[in-house]
């Protein structure tokens, strides 16, 4: 029974990633001149909004239609004035794939995450500024964890896991608020009835021996 039921969920770990672009989807993907940026989504347009509080679902790596989101996403970015990430749902497709540039990285190169989920939040926490690409003249800022740890899978379909610290963990953390319809208007609300604990790691002794 044991071996039966890890066959079951091998199956349907299989059938998740099995899935594809509806035909909706792939004429949003395809439309107009395929090399260049979709236009991203913005909260002040009532069905683009409905669009972005939308929960993602997963798709599937080998899909063949992944690559030119992937691209139209990353010149939708490239567009922006100083964006360093972009979820699919800014571009109205409600799929698990984000970009983020990875200031972790020589160069800081724009990457992308298929189906990425987080395993791992650090308690230690920074605050600092963050705006959106889909919410015109907003910003505030916000409490993130400093380090997490971050499952993703590439194009063949290759399952990464890696540790991410810094700015570069904000920006992961930002964007993937993204897939579960969370916007950082909707998480400034939530911050507003929580309490945090200021911890000085480097404060100066006042004492003259160790």
């Amino acid at each position: 029974m044991r071996n039966f039921t890890v066959l079951m969920l091998l199956c349907l770990g299989t059938f998740a990633f099995s899935q594809k672009f509806s035909k909706e989807e792939k004429e949003l993907i395809l439309a107009g001149d395929i090399k260049t940026a979709l236009p991203i989504y913005q909260t002040d347009q009532e069905d683009q909004h409905k669009v972005l509080l939308n929960q993602s679902e997963e798709i599937s790596p080998k899909d063949k239609n992944l690559p030119v989101l992937i691209e139209r996403m990353r010149l939708a970015l490239a567009a922006t004035d100083g964006g360093v990430g972009i979820a699919a749902p800014q571009v109205g497709i409600n799929r698990r794939v984000v970009l983020v540039q990875r200031f972790d990285k020589p160069n800081a190169p724009v990457e992308y995450f298929i189906n990425p989920k987080i395993t791992w939040w650090s308690e230690i926490l920074n605050k600092g500024p963050e705006g959106d690409l889909s919410i015109e003249t907003f910003r505030s800022e916000f409490y993130r964890s400093y380090s997490i740890r971050l499952e993703y899978y590439d194009l063949e379909n290759k399952k990464h896991d890696e540790m991410v610290e810094g700015f570069t963990a904000v920006i992961f953390q930002h964007e993937i608020d993204h897939l579960f319809g969370v916007l950082i208007s909707d998480k400034l609300e939530k911050e507003r009835n929580e309490s945090y604990k200021t911890l000085q790691f480097y404060k100066k002794s006042s004492s003259v021996t160790r």
